[in-house]
This record gives structure tokens, C-alpha cells and sequence, in this order.
């Protein structure tokens, strides 16, 4: 009788949003420590104890804004954690440090320029933090009067804030009453009000009026009553890449042009404005500049031209730290005729600091298959596991992390809620990993066309005298 892994996750999933799978949404961070020192599995991360710790090293220096236009190339064999490790130093680096991926081969486009195109993501993974003053009315509210029309149109009302010094009455239209009943502002509320925009921010209930209340949520927050003048100038900081400022000033319709995704070509001129603007900026003090992290996987897919280009970016002063992720040995580099390691000329490899990744062990397989499990919530017998674990260490880990869910459609068939040993040889049975599909290519291969066009017909094996019409 074959014991059960309890692989579904504890966490209550919002089932009104639609949740989808990927291969690499279990990961929310590196996995590591305080001091850096990385977990054996945390975070989603398993193993790579090494590359983890390189790539926190690698973190710490975004976060600080010490480096920048540097270059980390990931070098490993396949399914080693490669992308894994980005996809972690992209979750550990927070949304105000920009993060680019794109796969090498994105660079080849009808559409755009090789180097616009690296150009373009570079500029996305350069972050300004714009930094403005803006006047805002904050304070406790006193009370909220609305006054409805008996047709139902048009609203008024009033509102009474205060802060410890002062108290005021405002009136209110309906774009007003609008906000403040859509955060559900009542009396005892504090509240920001922008006074440019109109926006309405509930930062809390104020202390005074704490004993009014009999029941409240552990979310609910008290905040001071604040003191001083009702309307304040406050400063506020604003997050956009360089692209976007690129593409909001080179395009008619302005900000728009970034929901339609016609960025096009953009000139140089218009960048060189934005450099020498960004640059006054930052002198007085009105803006940040972040350096961001640009990923680019399958590196090897770029050609000598692309590297070139990059070699150069990196000198800019407007420049990313580039990580790089390559499974190549010692290949031929895109647009040459000589071989370099992993596919990267020798002057970029040169000026690039290199994490090497490598296989794992048959208990760390075992680790990342049952996260896998927990995130599609399936259930695994331990048998099930076991061959899974076989299977990812004689083919490859993706490949047995692709038999999870085919297994357990199998085992649905059955109605199990579990997947047992027999969904797993089933499913090993139907799909063929890259291994087998190569004997089996091998071993009939007369029955496929090959460059030539010939092919064998029939059973009798002999081959057919005149070549397929290809054309």
C-alpha cells in the first residue's frame, strides 16, 4: 500500500481572478539569508548553493546602486536552474528596480533593427525616479453631507476636516462624492486628498475615535490626527523607465503610444534630449537614476553584431547590469567562423564575471518535483515520486515536471484524487523524452523525409526511385 505526500498548498487561492501555471511562478526570491548564505530550499529555489549565492552577491550591489553597465553570464547545462536564478534575482529586487527578459532569438525582428531592439531593452531596465511636490488637503473627517436630487442627476455635499489646529468645510461635486464613497471614507476616517488629481487616499481611523468603535478587524489601522495647516505641498516620486520617457516624446500621441505597442524606431536625437535632461535633472536633485537589471536568455542565439553593440552599451552611462544565461559548451559564434566558449566572443566573456551551474542531485530533483507538484496542486503518492525522480535524473527535470500534470489527467480517468505509480509509467508510455525520440527517429528513418527529399514507401523497405516534389 503506497503512502501520500500532502503536495496541495495551504494558501486559499483567489479563484475569481484566472491563475495560471508557468514554469517558473513557484520562485519568489533566491532563498537566502540575512548574511546570504542560501537555504537548501527556500523561496522555490532548490540546490545551486553557489550560483545562489553569486546572484545575491550580484543583488546587493543593484540594491545599493553600486555597479552598473557590468555583465553576469549563467553558465550551465540544460535544466540546471539557469533562468531559475534570474527569475529569482527578479522577484528579490522589488518593483522599483526595473527587470527585462527577453530571449536572444527576440532581437531578430522584421519590425526592428538589431540594435533598436537592444537599444529599446536596454532603455526599459534604466529606471528614473522622478521626484515632484504636489499639494495635498490632509486631515481627520468630521463629517460628510450629501445632498441627492430627488431625480437621481446631480449630487452636492459637504465635507468637514480637521486637523489638531484647524477645522474647514469643503464642497464637494460629484466626481468628490464619487471617491470618497468608493473608499468608503466615513467619520473618524484620515484621509489625503491630492488636489491636483482628486485622488482619495484612507490612511486610517484616527486615534480620538478609537473607543467609538466596538468591533474592528486586525486590519484595521489607527493613525494621528494630523497636525498643522490642512493643505501641505508633499513630495512625490515617481517610477518610469527610460523607454518610456523615449516613446512618451517621440510619438504623437504621447503617453498613449505605450498601450498600443507601436514603439517603431525611435531617433537617436530624441534619446540624446532625454540623456542631457535626465542628466540636469538628476544635478538638481529632481530625479534618480536606478540601474536596472537587463536578462537575456540563450545568449549564444545572438550574433557578433549584437555582441559588439552590447560591448559598447555597457561603457554608456546609462547603462544596466546585463545577466546572461547560455547551456552552450565551446560553439561557433553567430556571424563568424571561429568557436568560444559558451558562444560568447572572448572581449565580452572578458569583461563578464561568470556563475557556472550544475547538475542535480537525485534528492534535489525529488525537492523541486514536489514544489512543482504543490504548485499545480497534485497530489503524489510516494511511489509516483520515486519514478519521477528516476525519470528526471536519466532524461531531464523538465521533462518529468511535464509528466505531472499529464499524470494527473491519467489519474483523473480513473477517479483518484491521488496520482499513484501506474498514472506515471502510463504517461512515460504516451510521451517520449528527447532520448527516446531520437532511437526512435534513428531506428526508422527511412520512413522519414530526409534533406534530400527521398523517403521509403511501403513495408517492403526499398526505396523509391523517383524524390518527392518538394516545391
Amino acid at each position: 500500500m503506497t503512502s501520500t505526500i500532502a503536495t496541495s498548498s495551504t494558501q486559499t487561492r483567489d479563484l475569481n481572478g484566472l491563475s495560471l501555471i508557468a514554469s517558473h511562478s513557484h520562485i519568489s526570491g533566491l532563498g537566502l539569508d540575512d548574511n546570504l548564505v542560501p537555504k537548501e530550499s527556500a523561496q522555490g529555489m532548490v540546490g545551486q548553493l553557489k550560483a545562489r549565492k553569486a546572484a545575491g552577491l550580484i543583488l546587493k550591489l543593484v540594491q545599493a546602486g553600486q555597479i552598473a553597465g557590468r555583465a553576469v553570464l549563467i553558465a550551465g547545462p540544460p535544466s540546471t536552474g539557469k533562468t531559475a536564478i534570474a527569475m529569482g534575482l527578479s522577484q528579490s529586487l522589488g518593483k522599483d528596480v526595473p527587470f527585462t527578459a527577453i530571449a536572444g532569438s527576440e532581437i531578430f525582428s522584421l519590425d526592428l533593427s538589431k540594435t533598436e531592439s537592444l537599444t529599446q531593452a536596454f532603455r526599459k531596465s534604466i529606471g528614473i525616479k522622478i521626484k515632484e511636490e504636489t499639494e495635498i488637503i490632509e486631515g481627520e473627517v468630521v463629517e460628510i453631507q450629501i445632498d441627492r436630487s430627488i431625480t437621481g442627476g446631480h449630487k452636492q455635499g459637504k465635507l468637514t476636516i480637521k486637523t489638531t489646529d484647524m477645522e474647514t468645510i469643503y464642497e464637494l461635486g460629484n466626481k468628490m462624492i464619487e471617491g470618497l464613497t468608493k473608499e468608503k471614507v466615513l467619520a473618524g476616517d484620515v484621509i489625503s486628498i491630492d488636489k491636483a488629481s482628486g485622488k482619495i487616499t484612507k490612511l486610517g481611523k484616527s486615534f480620538t475615535r478609537a473607543r467609538d468603535y466596538d468591533a474592528m478587524g486586525p486590519e484595521t489601522k489607527f493613525v494621528q490626527c494630523p497636525e498643522g495647516e490642512l493643505q501641505k505641498r508633499k513630495e512625490v516620486v515617481h517610477t518610469v523607465s527610460l523607454h518610456e520617457i523615449d516613446v512618451i516624446n517621440s510619438r504623437q500621441q504621447g503617453f498613449l503610444a505605450l498601450f498600443s505597442g507601436d514603439t517603431g524606431e525611435i531617433r537617436s536625437e530624441v534619446r540624446d534630449q532625454i540623456n542631457t535632461k535626465v542628466a540636469e535633472w538628476k544635478e538638481e536633485g529632481k530625479a534618480e537614476i536606478v540601474p536596472g537589471v537587463l536578462f537575456i536568455d540563450e545568449v549564444h542565439m545572438l550574433d557578433i553584431e549584437c555582441f559588439s553593440f552590447i560591448n559598447r552599451a555597457l561603457e554608456d552611462d546609462f547603462a544596466p547590469i546585463v545577466v546572461m544565461a547560455t547551456n552552450r559548451g565551446v560553439s561557433q559564434t553567430r556571424g563568424t567562423s571561429y568557436k568560444s566558449p559558451h558562444g560568447v566572443p572572448m572581449d565580452l566573456l572578458d569583461r563578464s564575471i561568470i556563475i557556472h551551474t550544475s547538475n542535480y542531485s537525485a534528492d534535489e530533483v525529488r525537492t523541486i518535483l514536489s514544489i512543482r507538484a504543490n504548485e499545480e496542486e497534485v497530489e503524489l503518492t510516494a511511489d509516483a515520486l520515486a519514478l519521477l525522480t528516476k525519470i528526471g535524473q536519466e532524461t531531464s527535470l523538465r521533462y518529468a515536471s511535464n509528466l505531472i500534470s499529464v499524470s494527473q489527467q491519467i489519474a483523473s480517468k480513473r477517479r483518484s484524487a491521488n496520482v499513484e505509480l501506474v498514472d506515471v509509467k502510463r504517461a512515460y508510455t504516451l510521451f517520449l523524452d528527447a532520448d527516446r525520440s531520437v532511437q526512435f527517429v534513428t531506428e526508422y528513418s527511412n520512413k522519414f523525409i530526409d534533406d534530400n527529399g527521398n523517403v521509403m514507401l511501403g513495408s517492403n523497405g526499398k526505396a523509391e526511385d523517383d524524390k518527392m516534389q518538394t516545391d
